[in-house]
C-alpha cells in the first residue's frame, strides 16, 4: 500500500522538537492527499495542526512491539527519530548500553560500573552466533575471532567515538576477551602481557579532560597475533598523533598525563627520593588546569599497578627508573624560571634549583642549558649569529624541548612494549583493535582537531564502502535485483585536505619558509579554495579562521598555532646539548639516525589500491602533518586488507550522569559516527528482512486454512503476501529471506493486531454471553424454588382444620396395623420357601462339586499320560521336520554346485575352442613358411580341412552342452520353485502341529522319501552327464594327440625348417595366459568353497531357529529361580550355568564356520571348549565333595542361612525353617547318600559324553589335515599342469584340469555331507547335555529343598606373588572393560579383589609387599583415569570401584566406628598388622579428582544441549511468536532438524543415570552428581536468559516452567527427590515465574520481592528491564515499577553479581557404606584372566 495511506487516525508520527530533537504525536484525523496540515495530538494532550509538505510527510512511528529491538535494522520505519527513540528506550528503561545497527555495534557510555564483563559473560558469549545473544562488545569480539578462524583472514575492530564515550574501555574489553578465549598452553603469560600493555599506555597517553576522566590523547592500533591454532602468540602496537601540547598546557579542570601525577603521589617513597619530586601542585606542568585529583582515583595505587605491569612485560627496575628520571626531568624543566631582561632579552638564574635538578637527572651541562634556553643560533651562508630571545620565545623553546623529550619517551616506551610482545614464531593471522579519536568540534578548534577529523574522514570513507559492499553482497546472494544506491562519498573532502596543493601541502610549504606565518598560510587557503570549492568556506566575522564541511558537520578552525604545531621544532643547539648527555637514554633519543628497535617496523607488507601521496620535497616528510598522513595511509592499507568490525561509542550526556540520555548530544554523535548513514542506505531499498520460517511463524494467524494446507512454507508465504500487499514493488522474495520496503512490516503488524483484536473480541463476546446465560438460569431457578415453597405453604394453610387432622390421624393408624399384618404374613411364606429352596440347592451343588472333583482328578491322570505322549510325538515330529529342512537345503546346495560345475565346464570348453583356434593360426603361419615346398601344400590343405571339421564338431558339441546347461537350469528353477512351495507348506504345517500331529508326520515322511528319491535320480542323471562329457573330452584328446603326432612327423621330415618351426613354437607359447586362466580357476574354486561355507551358515542359522523353537518349551527361568547364586557360582565360575548349552552350541558353530579357512582359530576354539568342559567337570567334582562333607552339617546349615540373608538372594522364610531342618538331620543324611550315588552316575555319563565329543573333534581335526594335504596335492597337480603347458599341450592340460576339478568338487560335496552329519551329531550331543543339566538341576533343587550345601571354608584373601603385581594391575585395572554381566555382577568386584590381595599382604606381615601393592594400585587407577579422561563410562566405573576400595579399607581397618556395622565374620577379616589411614587419605583425594573429572565430562556432554533444549525449543507448541531480528539473524530462526530438544536433555540424563547405576555407583554419590548436573542446567539456562532480551517474555516463561516440570518428573521417575537437585533449579523457576507474573501495582512489586528469594537484586532488575512483549496486548515494565522493586530490595544483602558461576562445584562427600558382600564368598570370574591368583 502507498505510504500516504498509513497516515490515518490513531497512527503516530514524529515531529521536530527543539528540546528533544523529535517528539511523538498521534494523528487525530485521517490525512488526505493534498492536505497542507496534519492534525495531531502531542503526548501531553496538546492539539496541533502541523503544516506538512505532501512530498515529505513526517516520519511514522514504529509499533510498540518493535520498540527496544536489539538491532535497529529490525525496525519497520528506519529514520533518525526511530533510531533515537529505540536507543533511548533500551538505555534509559532497559538499562542496555549495547545495540546493533546492521554491522555496527552502538555502545552508549553508562557512566556506571555494570556487572556484564566477568569471565562468566565471556564464556557465555564464546562460541555463540552474533544474533543469538544480546548485543555486547564480546559478541563483536567473538564474531571477529570466529571469522578469523573460519576464513583464515585478518580482522579489525574499529572503535571510535568522542572523548568520554568509552572507546578505551571498549578496546580494553575486546583485548581481554581475546586473551581469555585463546589461552596459549605453551606460553601461558603472553595473554597477560598483551593485557598489561593497556595500563602502561593509559598511564603515559591518557589524561583527564572536561569530557572524560581517562581520555586517550593518542590513536592506537594494536595487532594481536595468532598462530595456526588461533592462540595468542604476541602483539604489536602502532600509535598516532600524540597530543604533545598537553605536556605543557592544560585547560581548566583538565590534567596532564596520568604518569606525572602517579610519580608525584609516590614522591615520598624511598626509591623515588633521588628524583626530588613533590606534590603535583608544586609543578607548573601539573597544576595548570587547577585539578590535580580525580574523584575516586588513587594515583599512588595506580603507580604500583603501573610498576607491576612494567615488570610483567619484562621491563626491569633499571628501565623503569630511567623512564621516571626522564619524566621527573620534564616536570623540573617546566619549573625553570625565565626572567625578562628588557624587551628583547631573557635569562635564567644559575642558582635555579629546578634547572640544576633537570641537568643532574639527565647528566647535562647546566651552564650551556641555561645559556641556550635564552639564546638561539642563526646560521647563514657567511656567518653564525647568536641572537637572544625574549621571555616569551624562551618559554616557547623550553616547552618545545619538554614536548620533544616526552614525545621521544612515549615512542620509546611503545617500542619497548612491542619488544616485550614480540614472538619467535610466524604470525598466522591477526586481529587489529583500533582505538582512535572520533569526530571532534569545539568552540576553538586547532591543528589537533583538524588531524583528528581528517582521520575520521578517511575512516568514514572506508566504512561507507564496506557497508555498500555488504549490502550489495546480501542482495546478490538472495538473487534480488540490485539497483545503485546513492550514498555519501567524502572523497572531495579528503582531496581538499591531502591532494596536491591541498590544505596539508600548503601548510608544509608555508612551514619551509623562514618567516612563514599562520596568516600567510590562511590567505593562501582563501585564494585557492574560497568560491572554488563548495566544501571550504570563509567565516563572515573572522579573518583568522576557515570552515570545512565534513561528513558530520561544519567545523571552524582557528589558524593560530598551525605552523608551529606542524613544524614541531626544537632549536638545534638544545638538541646538541642533549646529545652530549652522559645519560644513555637521553642521548639515544636525539641521535641523528636512531635505529628502530621495534621488530615490527616491517610486519605489514601490503600494497595499497591507491598510491600514497608523497611530497616532492624531502624536508616536508619531517612535519607532523606529513607523518600523520603517511601513518594514516598505512593504517587504511591495513584496514582494507582485513575484515572490519565497527564499534561506535556514544556519550549520552556531558555531565557524566549515569543512564541520563541527552537526545541532542546523542543525535549529533549518531550523525557524526555514520550510524544514520548506514540506516539511510538500508532504508533506501528493502530495510526489513525476514526469513521464511520467521514470517510463517509470526503471521500464520493471517493465513487461511486453504493456504495452511500447502506443505511448502515458502510457497505459503508468497501466496499470503500477494494477497495482503497488493503492490508487488513493496517486497521481494529472495532465496532464504523476504525483503520489505519501509513501513510494510508495520502494516503487517497492524493487520496481525487487528486479527488478534477480533479474535479477542469474539472470545469475550462468547464468554460474556455464557456468563450472563448462566447467571440468568441461576436467577430463574431461584425464583421457581421460592414460588414452589410459597405455593405449598399457602395450600397447607388452606387445607388444615381440626376434623381433617383427626380423620387423617385415624386413617394412618389403621393403615399401620393393616400393612404390618400383611407384611408379616408375606415374610413367613417367603422364609419357608427360601429355606426349602436352599436345602435342595445346597444338596445339588454339593453333589455337583463332588462329581466335578472326581472328573478333574481322572482328567488330570489322563492329561498327564496324554501330554507326555504328545510331547514325545511333538519332539519326534519336529526332529523329522528339521531333517526334512536339512535335506531340502542340501538338495538346493547340490543343485547350486551342479550349476556352477556346468558353468565351469562351459568355460573350459570355450577355452578349448580358443586354444584350437590359436593352434590353427600357428598352422597357418607354418603353411606360409612352407610355401616353397610343394610337397607340403597338399598336406596343409588336409590339415586345414581337418581343422575345420574339428572346429565344426567342437561347435556342435558346445551347442549341445549349452542346450544341456539350459535344460539343467530349467530343472533347477523348477526344483527351486517346488522347494519354495514345499517350505511354505512346511511352515504352515509347523503352525498347526498342535492340532494335526499324526497327519503332518505322515505327510512329512512321504515328502522326505519323495525328495530323497528325486535327489538320487537327479544325482544319477548328473553323474551320467558328467561321464558323457568325460568321454567326449577323451575323444577330443585322442584327435589332438593324432594331430600332434602328424605335426611331429612333418617336423622330422623337414630338417631345414627346424629353426623356423622352433621360433614359431616359441611364439605360439602362451604360458602367461594359461597361468592367468589357472589362477582364475583357483579363484573360482575358492568362490565355490566360500559359497559352500555361506550355505552352511544359512543352514545352521535356520537349524538354530528350529532348535530355539524346540527349546521354548523348557523354562530356564524356573530353574534359575530355584537355584541360589552360590550354587550357580560353584557350578560355573562365571555364574552362567543356564547358558552352558548355548555356549557349547556357539562354540561348535564357530568351530565349524572356521573349519575350512583358519586351522589355528579352530584349534583355539577347541582348547577353549575343552577348558570349559574341564571347568564343568571340576564343578561336578566340587559338588560331590560338598555332598561328602556330612560331619559339619549343623555348622554348614547356620553358615548357609547367614550367607543367604547377607546376599539377599534367598527367601527370608528360610530363617524360620532352620529349626525344622535341624530336626530332620538324620533323614537328610540317608537321602544325601542316595543323591551322591546318583550324582556319581550322572557325572560318569557326562564324562562319557564329553570324551566322545573329544574323539569326534579329533576325527574332524584329522579330516581337516587330510583336506589340507589334498589341497596341497591339488596345488602340486596344478603346478605340474603349468609345467606341461610350456609346450603345445594346452588342450590336454585343460582336459586333465577339468577332470581333476570335477573330482575335487565331488569329493568336497561328499565331505560337506559328512560335515553336516557331524554337525547333527554335535546337536544331538548338546541335547543330551541339556537333558543331563535338567536332571542335575532337579537333583540340586531337591537337595536344596532338603538342606543347604556346605561351602568350603575360605578366609577372604587372594594369594599372589610379588612379581604378579603388574599382571594384576594390567588385567584388573588397565585392560578391564566396564561393560559386561560378570563385571557388574557384584558392585565394586575389582575393588573387593584388590582388597583381598591387600589382606593377603597384611596376613603375611610384609610391609614392603603391602606398600608396593598399594602404590601400583593407586598408580594404575591414575593411569586408567588419565588414559580415559573423556570416557564417561570408564570414569564412572573407576569412581565406583575407588569408592568401594576406600570403603573396604575403612570397613576392615579395625577401627570401632567402622566395625560396628560389620557382621562377626567380617570383623574376623579385619587387617591385623598395618594401619592404612594414609593410603585412605590418598585414595580419598584420588576419588575426589576422579569425581571432578567425571563431572566435567558429563557437563561437556550436556552443556551444548541446554540452551537449545531449555530456552529455544518450544515444548508447548504454538504459543511463541518470532519477532524480526534485523541484520544479525538468530541461528535458532533457521529450520534446523538436528537441533536439540528437551527430550535430548532427558535422554542424556537417563544415559548418565543408567550408566552410573550399571557401574554400581553409590546412591549418595549418584545424587550428588545429579544435583551438580541440574545446577549446570539451571545456571546455563539462566545466564543465557540474562543475555537474551528476546527470550524475556511471558510465553517464554511458560516454556521454561514446562521444561522444569519435565526435569522434576524425571527426578520423580528415578526416585531422586532427596538429592536436592530440584532446589538448584529454584533460581530458574523463580525467573520463569517473574516473567509470567503481573508487574504493575505496588502489591505486584511486594509479591516479587517476597517470592524471588533465590535471585539477587541485580538479576531481578535485569529480568524486569529485559522483559519484552511479544504482542501489542502485553505491556512493558515501566521504569517506575523497576525503581520501586529496586527500592524494596535495597535492604537485601546479596552478591551484586549478574551471572551464575557455571564452573561452581558442590563439595563432594563420600559416605561410608559397608559392603554387604562377604569376602570369603567372592570368586574371581575367568574373564578377568586372574588364574594365577588363589583363593585362601
Amino acid at each position: 500500500m502507498a505510504l500516504a495511506e498509513l497516515y490515518t487516525q490513531y497512527n503516530r508520527v514524529w515531529i521536530p522538537d527543539n528540546e528533544e530533537v523529535w517528539q511523538s504525536a498521534e494523528i487525530t484525523k485521517n490525512y488526505k492527499a493534498g492536505d497542507i496540515f496534519l492534525h495531531v495530538q502531542l503526548e501531553d494532550g496538546t492539539e496541533l495542526s502541523y503544516p506538512v509538505d505532501p512530498a515529505a510527510l513526517p516520519p511514522l512511528r514504529n509499533p510498540d512491539i518493535l520498540v527496544g529491538e536489539n538491532d535497529l535494522t529490525a525496525l519497520s520505519y528506519l529514520h533518525e527519530p526511530a533510531v533515537l527513540h529505540n536507543l533511548k528506550i533500551r538505555f534509559v528503561e532497559s538499562k542496555l548500553i549495547y545495540t546493533y545497527s546492521g554491522i555496527i555495534l552502538v555502545a552508549i557510555n553508562p557512566y556506571k560500573q555494570l556487572p556484564i564483563y566477568g569471565d562468566a559473560i565471556i564464556h557465555a558469549y564464546s562460541g555463540q552466533n552474533m544474533g543469538d545473544m544480546d548485543p555486547h562488545i564480546f559478541a563483536v569480539a567473538e564474531e571477529a575471532y570466529k571469522q578469523m578462524a573460519r576464513n583464515n583472514k585478518n580482522q579489525s575492530i574499529i572503535v571510535s567515538g568522542e572523548s568520554g564515550a568509552g572507546k578505551t574501555v571498549s578496546a580494553r574489553y575486546t583485548m581481554r576477551y581475546f586473551a581469555t578465549v585463546s589461552k596459549s598452553s605453551s606460553n601461558a603469560d603472553v595473554e597477560d602481557k598483551v593485557l598489561a600493555s593497556n595500563p602502561i599506555t593509559e598511564a603515559v597517553g591518557n589524561a583527564k579532560t572536561t569530557r572524560n576522566d581517562n581520555s586517550s590523547r593518542f590513536g592506537k592500533y594494536t595487532e594481536i597475533s595468532f598462530d595456526q591454532s588461533y592462540q595468542i602468540i604476541g602483539a604489536n602496537m602502532r600509535t598516532y598523533l600524540l597530543e604533545k601540547s598537553r605536556v605543557v598546557f592544560q585547560s581548566e579542570n583538565e590534567r596532564n598525563y596520568h604518569i606525572f601525577y602517579q610519580l608525584c603521589a609516590s614522591a615520598m617513597q624511598p626509591e623515588y627520593e633521588h628524583l626530588k619530586l613533590g606534590s603535583a601542585e608544586e609543578f607548573n606542568y601539573t597544576r595548570m588546569g587547577g585539578s590535580t585529583v580525580i574523584e575516586g582515583v588513587d594515583d599512588r595505587a595506580n603507580m604500583v599497578e603501573t610498576q607491576k605491569t612494567f615488570a610483567l612485560l619484562g621491563l626491569k627496575r633499571d628501565f623503569q627508573m630511567d623512564v621516571f628520571k626522564m619524566l621527573a626531568a620534564i616536570l623540573h624543566l617546566g619549573n625553570v624560571e625565565i626572567a625578562a631582561v628588557g624587551d628583547e632579552r631573557s635569562s635564567i638564574s644559575m642558582e635555579d634549583k629546578h634547572l640544576s635538578i633537570f641537568c643532574e637527572l639527565l647528566d647535562l651541562n647546566c651552564d650551556k642549558m641555561a645559556r641556550w634556553l635564552c639564546h638561539r643560533k642563526i646560521v647563514t651562508t657567511s656567518e653564525t649569529v647568536v641572537k637572544p630571545m625574549t621571555r616569551a620565545q624562551a618559554v616557547n623553546a623550553r616547552d618545545a624541548l619538554a614536548k620533544k623529550i616526552y614525545s621521544h619517551l612515549f615512542d620509546f616506551i611503545v617500542e619497548r612494549i612491542n619488544q616485550a610482545l614480540q614472538f619467535p614464531g610466524k604470525q598466522h593471522t591477526f586481529i587489529g583493535v583500533l582505538d582512535i579519536y572520533g569526530f571532534e568540534t569545539f568552540d576553538v578548534n586547532s591543528f589537533e582537531q583538524f588531524c583528528i577529523n581528517y582521520a575520521n574522514e578517511k575512516l568514514q570513507q572506508q566504512f561507507n564502502l564496506h557497508v555498500f559492499k555488504l549490502e550489495q553482497e546480501e542482495y546478490m546472494k538472495e538473487d534480488i535485483p540490485w539497483t545503485l544506491i546513492d550514498f555519501y562519498d567524502n572523497q572531495p573532502v579528503i582531496d581538499l585536505i591531502e591532494a596536491k596543493m591541498g590544505i596539508l601541502e600548503l601548510l608544509d610549504e608555508e612551514c619551509l619558509l623562514p618567516h612563514g606565518k599562520d596568516e600567510n598560510w590562511l590567505q593562501k587557503l582563501y585564494n585557492n579554495f574560497v568560491n572554488k570549492n563548495a566544501l571550504f568556506e570563509k567565516p563572515r566575522m573572522s579573518n583568522t579562521s576557515f570552515i570545512i564541511q565534513h561528513f558530520a558537520d561544519k567545523v571552524e578552525y582557528k589558524c593560530e598555532g598551525f605552523l608551529e604545531k606542524n613544524r614541531d621544532t626544537v632549536h638545534e643547539v638544545l638538541i646538541e646539548i642533549l646529545k652530549e648527555s652522559k645519560f644513555h637514554l637521553c642521548a639515544d633519543f636525539f641521535q641523528d639516525s636512531p635505529v628502530s628497535i621495534s621488530p615490527f617496523s616491517s610486519t605489514i607488507n601490503i600494497k595499497s589500491a591507491r598510491p600514497v601521496l608523497k611530497s616532492p620535497n624531502k624536508q616536508l616528510r619531517t612535519t607532523v602533518g606529513s607523518k600523520f598522513r603517511n601513518s594514516l595511509s598505512l593504517l587504511m592499507v591495513t584496514l582494507n586488507a582485513t575484515t572490519p568490525h565497527y564499534v561506535r561509542c556514544i556519550k549520552p550526556n556531558d555531565e557524566k550522569l549515569p543512564f541520563e540520555f541527552d537526545s541532542k548530544r546523542v543525535a549529533q554523535q549518531l550523525r557524526a559516527c555514520g550510524v544514520l548513514e548506514t540506516i539511510r542506505i538500508s532504508a533506501q531499498s528493502y530495510p526489513s528482512r525476514w526469513t521464511y520460517i520467521e514470517f510463517f511463524s509470526r503471521y500464520s494467524i493471517l493465513m487461511t486454512q486453504q493456504e495452511l494446507s500447502i506443505n511448502d512454507k515458502k510457497q505459503i508465504c508468497k501466496i499470503v503476501l500477494q494477497r495482503l500487499i497488493q503492490d508487488p514493488n513493496q517486497y521481494q522474495f529472495g532465496r532464504t529471506k523476504i525483503f520489505f520496503r519501509a513501513g510494510q512490516v508495520a502494516y503487517l503488524e497492524k493487520l496481525r493486531s487487528d486479527r488478534l483484536r477480533q479474535a479477542c473480541t469474539l472470545l469475550q463476546r462468547r464468554v460474556r454471553g455464557w456468563l450472563q446465560r448462566r447467571r440468568f438460569q441461576a436467577l430463574r431457578g431461584a425464583a421457581l424454588t421460592v414460588q414452589q415453597y410459597y405455593r405449598g405453604q399457602r395450600t397447607v394453610r388452606q387445607a388444615i382444620t381440626a376434623r381433617n387432622l383427626k380423620e387423617t390421624w385415624a386413617a394412618i393408624v389403621i393403615q399401620k396395623y393393616c400393612r404390618g399384618y400383611l407384611v408379616r404374613r408375606l415374610c413367613q411364606l417367603i422364609h419357608v420357601a427360601a429355606v426349602t429352596i436352599q436345602a435342595y440347592t445346597r444338596g445339588f451343588l454339593a453333589r455337583k462339586k463332588y462329581r466335578k472333583m472326581r472328573e478333574e482328578q481322572k482328567a488330570v491322570v489322563l492329561q498327564k499320560y496324554a501330554r507326555a505322549w504328545l510331547a514325545r510325538r511333538r519332539f519326534q515330529n519336529i526332529r523329522r521336520f528339521v531333517l526334512n529342512i536339512q535335506l531340502s537345503y542340501r538338495v538346493q546346495q547340490l543343485q547350486k554346485r551342479i550349476e556352477e560345475q556346468s558353468r565351469e565346464n562351459h568355460g573350459l570348453l570355450e577355452r578349448l575352442t580358443n586354444l584350437a583356434s590359436a593352434h590353427m593360426n600357428d598352422m597357418d603361419t607354418i603353411q606360409k613358411l612352407e610355401s616353397e615346398l610343394e610337397k607340403l601344400t597338399a598336406q596343409k590343405r588336409t590339415y586345414e580341412e581337418k581343422g575345420k571339421k574339428y572346429k565344426e564338431d567342437s561347435e556342435q558339441k558346445i551347442f549341445k552342452l549349452e542346450n544341456q546347461n539350459k535344460e539343467l537350469q530349467e530343472q533347477k528353477e523348477t526344483l527351486e520353485i517346488k522347494l519354495q512351495e514345499k517350505t511354505e507348506e512346511m511352515k504352515e504345517k509347523m503352525d498347526e502341529l498342535t492340532q494335526q500331529l499324526f497327519n503332518d508326520v505322515q505327510k512329512e515322511e512321504n515328502q522326505r522319501m519323495i525328495l530323497e528319491k528325486n535327489f538320487q535320480n537327479q544325482k544319477q542323471d548328473y553323474e551320467k552327464e558328467i561321464e558323457l562329457l568325460k568321454g567326449e573330452i577323451k575323444i577330443l584328446k585322442e584327435e589332438k594327440t593324432q594331430l600332434q603326432q602328424q605335426i611331429q612327423q612333418e617336423i622330422i621330415t623337414q630338417d631345414s625348417l627346424k629353426m623356423e618351426v622352433g621360433q614359431l613354437t616359441k611364439q605360439a607359447q602362451k604360458i602367461p595366459e594359461l597361468q592367468k586362466e589357472i589362477e582364475l580357476l583357483q579363484t573360482q574354486k575358492l568362490d565355490v568353497e566360500k559359497q559352500a561355507h555361506s550355505q552352511k551358515r544359512e543352514l545352521r542359522e535356520k537349524m538354530s531357529e528350529v532348535t530355539k523353537q524346540l527349546l521354548e518349551s523348557y523354562d530356564f527361568e524356573d530353574v534359575r529361580s530355584r537355584l541360589s547364586t552360590e550354587d550357580l557360582e560353584h557350578l560355573n565360575e562365571d555364574g552362567e550355568l543356564w547358558f552352558a548349552y548355548e555356549g557349547l552350541k556357539k562354540a561348535t558353530r564357530v568351530l565349524e564356520s572356521h573349519f575350512q579357512s583358519q586351522k589355528e582359530i579352530y584349534e583355539k576354539e577347541i582348547e577353549g571348549l575343552n577348558f570349559k568342559v574341564e571347568h564343568l567337570s571340576q564343578d561336578i567334582n566340587h559338588l560331590q565333595k560338598l555332598f561328602r562333607e556330612e560331619n559339619d552339617i549343623n555348622d554348614g546349615i547356620r553358615l548357609e542361612v547367614s550367607r543367604l540373608t547377607s546376599e539377599n538372594l534367598v527367601i527370608p522364610d528360610l530363617k524360620q525353617q532352620v529349626a525344622e531342618l535341624e530336626n530332620q538331620k538324620l533323614d537328610l543324611e540317608n537321602r544325601l547318600q542316595e543323591q551322591t550315588t546318583k550324582l556319581k552316575e550322572m557325572s560318569n555319563r557326562l564324562h562319557y559324553e564329553l570324551e566322545r565329543d573329544r574323539t569326534q573333534r579329533r576325527t574332524t581335526e584329522a579330516q581337516n589335515e587330510v583336506d589340507i594335504k589334498e589341497k596341497e596335492s591339488l596345488k602340486d597337480t596344478i603346478q605340474g599342469i603349468e609345467g606341461l603347458s610350456n609346450g603345445l599341450m594346452q588342450d590336454e592340460v585343460q582336459g586333465e584340469l577339468q577332470s581333476k576339478i570335477k573330482q575335487v568338487t565331488t569329493r568336497l560335496a561328499v565331505e560337506n555331507m559328512d560335515l553336516e552329519e557331524k554337525l547333527d551329531m554335535k546337536d544331538r550331543i548338546i541335547k543330551k547335555l541339556e537333558d543331563q543339566i535338567k536332571t542335575l538341576t532337579k537333583t540340586i533343587e531337591k537337595s536344596e529343598a532338603l538342606v543347604p550345601t556346605v561351602p568350603k571354608e575360605y578366609i577372604g584373601m587372594m594369594e599372589y606373588k610379588k612379581e604378579d603385581e603388574e599382571r594384576i594391575i594390567q588385567n584388573l585395572i588397565l585392560d578391564l572393560k566396564p561393560r559386561g554381566v560378570v563385571v557388574n555382577m557384584i558392585p565394586g568386584l575389582p575393588a573387593h579383589i584388590l582388597f583381598m590381595c591387600v589382606r593377603y599382604a597384611d596376613y603375611l606381615n610384609d610391609a614392603d609387599m603391602l606398600k608396593s601393592f598399594m602404590n601400583v594400585t593407586i598408580d594404575g587407577i591414575k593411569q586408567v583415569v588419565k588414559e580415559h579422561s573423556e570416557d564417561f563410562e570408564m570414569l564412572s566405573f573407576w569412581l565406583s570401584n575407588t569408592y568401594y576400595f576406600l570403603n573396604c579399607l575403612k570397613q576392615y581397618s579395625g577401627e570401632e566406628e567402622f566395625m560396628k556395622h560389620n557382621t562377626p565374620r567380617q570383623n574376623k577379616n579385619c587387617l591385623k598388622h598395618f594401619d592404612l589411614s594414609e593410603y585412605r587419605q590418598i585414595l580419598s583425594d584420588l576419588a575426589i579428582q576422579i569425581y571432578h573429572q567425571f563431572i566435567i565430562v558429563m557437563e561437556n556432554n550436556i552443556q551444548h544441549m541446554i540452551v537449545p533444549g531449555m530456552l529455544e525449543y518450544e515444548s508447548l507448541q504454538g504459543i511463541s511468536g518470532l519477532k524480526p531480528t534485523g541484520f544479525r539473524k538468530r541461528s535458532s530462526s533457521i529450520d534446523d532438524t538436528d537441533t536439540y530438544t528437551m527430550t535430548s536433555i532427558l535422554q542424556q540424563l537417563s544415559y548418565f543415570y543408567s550408566t552410573m547405576c550399571q557401574n554400581g555407583l553409590d546412591s549418595e554419590l549418584l545424587k550428588q552428581a545429579v544435583k551438580q548436573l541440574f545446577f549446570l542446567v539451571g545456571a546455563v539456562t539462566l545466564n543465557s536468559l540474562f543475555l537474551r532480551k528476546d527470550m524475556c517474555s511471558c510465553r517464554k516463561g511458560m516454556q521454561i516452567r514446562c521444561n522444569i516440570s519435565y526435569l522434576e518428573e524425571w527426578l520423580k521417575d528415578k526416585n531422586l527427590q532427596s538429592s536436592n537437585a530440584k532446589e538448584t533449579l529454584e533460581p530458574l523457576s523463580q525467573a520463569a515465574w517473574l516473567l509470567q507474573v503481573k508487574k504493575i501495582t505496588d502489591d505486584d512489586a511486594k509479591e516479587i520481592c517476597e517470592h524471588c528469594t533465590s535471585l539477587s537484586t541485580v538479576q531481578i532488575v535485569k529480568i524486569l528491564n529485559s522483559y519484552t512483549p511479544i504482542d501489542d496486548f502485553e505491556k512493558r515494565v515501566t521504569p517506575s515499577f523497576v525503581r520501586k522493586v529496586q527500592a524494596m530490595l535495597n535492604n537485601r544483602e546479596d552478591v551484586p553479581q549478574l551471572m551464575l558461576d557455571t564452573k561452581h562445584l558442590f563439595q563432594v562427600t563420600f559416605p561410608f557404606t559397608p559392603s554387604p558382600h562377604a569376602l570369603e564368598l567372592i570368586q574371581v570370574p575367568s574373564s578377568f584372566k586372574l588364574g594365577f591368583l588363589t583363593r585362601v
